[in-house]
């Protein structure tokens, strides 16, 4: 019932204090005249007395919540000023007009017209007589195809006018420059529409929104964080186009079949959990991957199929074409060409009278010519074959060797002695000629037991490293490849930066090459200080281990979100030791291709080291080219993008990019998606700000020019560019020179400096299907095993 009463007590506090009284007594003491006080009614009065409180408690909250939003706002004010070298960021628009259509208007027709555009920037004022607008600077005369920049205020507005070739008006329109603003921030900047003229035509208008150094603060900081200013806030991955085998113009790529598919080649299921098989891109042909080999067939689609199919049947005719109807089948069937089910209640697909072949409607004419045969059995017999006259040819050779060639008559002291087919200081025979036991490889060529390399793996070193030897403290990183771990080595409590990657995956992946590659580029960074080194690496039935050294300065994609951009000493000595690093890997023929700041890590001194090889091309020297789309989507070169071959030049634009994040705090390319990205990588022109350094603007005006050949790092001798004057590069490379940031590093173990999305997960390695992973081909890994000379000491 207190409801009830607290109900009653205000329903009487507001009859009450609405009800007048004649009372001269109130009026003498000078209460208002016509009410009762509250004071007269005492259970009221606490009630009014709590609203007046709590009144006062918000306006007091309220208040003070002003102060210091004002503070902060103050605060962040300051904060970006130092950011921005003392000045804030006022927007402006470039904007370009073009493509003007004066539409069904009769006199604009013929060439006599020649239109010119006029503009005119109002400002926003308020008078005696009203709203009014004034224009304050003079009117411009931009020509067609140009651009100009406006300013955005308050109010402003821009009226295009639009003459003839005598002064005369054809078309006008006027745009408010805050709405065209709004429309570039929701379209990422950027924006192109259509004008619609009065009294008739049209014309194309492309604007795009910047940020300029200003003096005057003209925009409010929260702003700049909502339209994503600061847009180095995450991390980008790299992406890589999928491996393509080609194979009788076929072009097979390791796909994940989504239901139960059987292999065109041997009929059996396509086993797997990931990306079970190979799947032609051009006649969607799906195969095991161990029966890529055995393909005999020309692909279907291809547009190269038609004149080598010409050349090939004339010495091998293999043309059986098959009788295809439809067919009602009652129980389910697969097609034979995609592997897939036969879906449907009546007429699903398409039967073979002669050889029974089931296939899809829509892959009949995807088929191969082959009623009848068997390729499994066909490729095993063409192989026998060619093995077979590829023995026989060889065998051909020994016997002309053998004949030995036709003296010249030599002196006896200048013969060459002959060699005895068994060895002087052991009496046992030496390997003569070919030995007919030795297995062939892929190629047909008789494989020899290879001699020992001076820097051959040693066995009994990787019997011995197992990951049971070290301890796994924290999980660093995780990505669909693996792991990475922060491990300590028991024997000797030494650190150790640990990736993990897991077989199957790699597998799947078709990354085995890769992975290899990785290898080799890490065994050789042992040879620079600016590079990752590596001490070892070892296998177990499941996963590969990479050992390297742990570096727990952090990466410069983590420390650049703190300080937003870094200044020009310190952006120019990491630029110097990178450029450094990234010439040894050209020297060696290595193209890296994955240059960014979250591969760039500093160690406890503050020198940086290149890490994470996977993307590396190796034998790129002289004229040799690559093709493989590849990279971090940011960082592309043009050249990549538009499909041509290209060599280390594309390290050098990534490079520029890496240098712009540094110095200016962003991407100098955007875009809402990859395919606006990738046309602002192709098209557009990255934006400098008026603060930028001279020298800084040039190296990278030099970097972003869309010729390789061109490019500087390609053409020229990037350490002689005027931004590196200071920089004594002998020094550098013996690490010499004090770098101009130190991180702070605790203990050998620290892991501070690194992102905390990682660290609170339980450091364990990832296991796989048992299944799986005894179906797998571990010779794939066989030369997988590696040991650096610093590792060697440590586990012996």
């Amino acid at each position: 019932m207190r409801w009830l009463r607290t109900a009653w007590a205000r329903l009487s506090c507001c009859v009450l204090q609405a009800l007048p009284i004649a009372d001269s007594s109130q009026a003498q003491s000078g209460q208002p005249h016509g009410w009762v006080p509250a004071s007269h009614h005492p259970e009221t009065a606490v009630l009014v007395r709590a609203r007046a409180s709590k009144r006062q408690e918000e306006r007091v909250a309220a208040r003070n919540r002003r102060r210091l939003a004002q503070s902060s706002r103050k605060v962040l004010r300051q904060q970006v000023c130092l950011w921005f070298g003392g000045a804030i960021m006022s927007p402006f628009l470039r904007i370009g007009l073009s493509n003007f259509d004066c539409g069904s208007c009769q006199s604009c027709q013929g060439e006599a017209m020649n239109p010119y555009c006029a503009v005119l920037v109002k400002e926003y004022v308020e008078s005696e007589n009203g709203q009014m607008y004034i224009q304050k600077k003079p009117t411009m005369y931009p020509p067609w195809d140009s651009t100009f920049d406006a300013h955005i205020n308050k109010g402003r507005v821009m009226q295009i006018i639009v003459k003839g070739k005598n002064m005369d008006l054809i078309s006008e329109t006027t745009v408010e420059l805050c709405s065209l603003a709004e429309r570039c921030r929701k379209n990422n900047g950027r924006t192109e529409i259509w004008l619609e003229l009065k009294p008739q035509g049209r014309m194309l208008m492309n604007a795009r929104y910047f940020l300029e150094m200003s003096g005057k603060y003209t925009k409010d900081v929260g702003e700049f964080e909502a339209e994503g200013f600061f847009a180095l806030h995450h991390r980008r991955g790299a992406i890589k186009q999928a491996k393509v085998h080609h194979v009788k113009c076929h072009e097979f790529t390791a796909t994940f079949f989504p239901q139960p598919t059987f292999c065109s080649v041997c009929h059996e299921f396509v086993w797997g959990l990931n990306k079970q098989g190979y799947q032609c891109r051009q006649c969607n042909a799906a195969i095991h991957k161990k029966c890529i080999d055995k393909v005999i067939a020309k692909c279907t689609g291809s547009a190269i199929n038609s004149r080598e199919t010409m050349f090939h049947k004339e010495r091998f005719k293999i043309d059986m074409p098959h009788r295809f109807k439809v067919y009602n089948y009652k129980s389910p069937a697969f097609c034979e060409h995609c592997g897939t089910l036969l879906w449907g209640l009546a007429r699903q697909g398409l039967k073979c009278d002669a050889c029974g072949m089931n296939v899809h409607h829509r892959c009949q004419t995807k088929v191969a010519n082959l009623c009848g045969i068997n390729q499994k059995l066909m490729a095993e017999a063409l192989a026998m074959i060619e093995s077979t006259q590829q023995a026989r040819s060889l065998r051909d050779s020994e016997h002309i060797f053998r004949e030995g060639p036709v003296e010249i008559g030599l002196p006896s002291s200048a013969r060459p002695e002959a060699r005895s087919p068994y060895s002087a200081t052991t009496g046992k025979k030496e390997p003569q000629g070919i030995s007919w036991d030795s297995p062939l490889d892929e190629m047909g060529k008789v494989c020899h037991p290879s001699e020992p390399e001076p820097n051959v793996e040693r066995p009994t070193l990787y019997t011995k490293l197992k990951i049971d030897d070290f301890i796994l403290h924290k999980m660093l990183g995780k990505g669909s490849f693996g792991k990475v771990f922060l491990a300590e080595f028991k024997k000797t409590n030494q650190f150790f930066a640990i990736k993990a990657l897991k077989k199957d995956v790699v597998l799947m992946d078709d990354d085995v090459e890769c992975t290899m590659v990785e290898k080799r580029v890490l065994s050789l960074a042992w040879e620079h200080p600016f590079l990752t080194h590596m001490f070892c690496t070892f296998q177990t039935k499941e996963n590969l281990f990479f050992v390297m050294e742990y570096l727990n300065g952090g990466d410069l994609m983590y420390h650049i979100q703190s300080c937003h951009k870094f200044d020009l000493p310190r952006a120019t000595f990491y630029a110097a030791e990178i450029i450094l690093g990234l010439q040894f890997l050209h020297s060696k023929g290595i193209v890296y291709r994955d240059l960014k700041l979250d591969n760039i890590l500093l160690d406890k001194d503050g020198h940086i080291k290149i890490a994470d090889f996977g993307m590396c091309k190796e034998n790129v020297r002289g004229e040799a080219r690559t093709n493989t789309f590849c990279g971090t989507p940011d960082y592309i070169a043009p050249e990549i993008l538009l499909g041509q071959k290209y060599n280390h030049s594309v390290d050098w634009w990534s490079f520029g990019v890496l240098l712009y994040e540094m110095l200016i705090g962003q991407s100098p390319f955007h875009g809402q998606d990859e395919e606006e990205l990738f046309h602002s990588i192709r098209m557009d022109n990255p934006f400098y700000p008026q603060w930028l350094q001279k020298e800084a603007k040039d190296l990278l005006v030099k970097l972003f020019v869309r010729e390789p050949e061109k490019r500087l790092g390609v053409r020229g001798d990037i350490r002689q560019h005027p931004l590196f004057r200071e920089i004594n590069w002998e020094e550098l490379v013996r690490k010499e020179i004090d770098p101009p940031f130190r991180p702070k590093v605790k203990s050998p173990y620290d892991y501070s400096n690194f992102d905390k999305e990682f660290l609170n997960e339980k450091p364990r390695l990832s296991f796989a299907d048992g299944a799986l992973i005894n179906s797998m081909d571990q010779n794939m890994f066989r030369n997988f095993s590696f040991v650096n000379p610093g590792m060697e000491g440590l586990i012996s």
